[in-house]
């Protein structure tokens, strides 16, 4: 499990996780949400994630709020 920090929001159901020690973003959608809803999420929330392999690169998923 990785740590991160919440950096953006979007009302589509998707945002961005900067990673601890990492430069680049990763993406995470609703769907790869546990034990929280998108609606309770905010920008600046630290959350833990695993990083996979997706169509178009890296993206967060099993993302839980801290």
């Amino acid at each position: 499990m990785d740590n991160g920090t919440i950096v953006a929001l979007n009302e589509k159901g998707f945002g961005f996780i900067k990673r601890e020690g990492q430069e680049k973003d990763l993406f995470f959608h609703t769907n790869e949400l546990t034990n929280v809803q998108f609606d309770e999420l905010r920008e600046g929330d630290k959350v833990t994630f695993d990083v996979a392999e997706g169509p178009k690169g890296l993206n967060a998923v099993k993302v839980t709020k801290i």
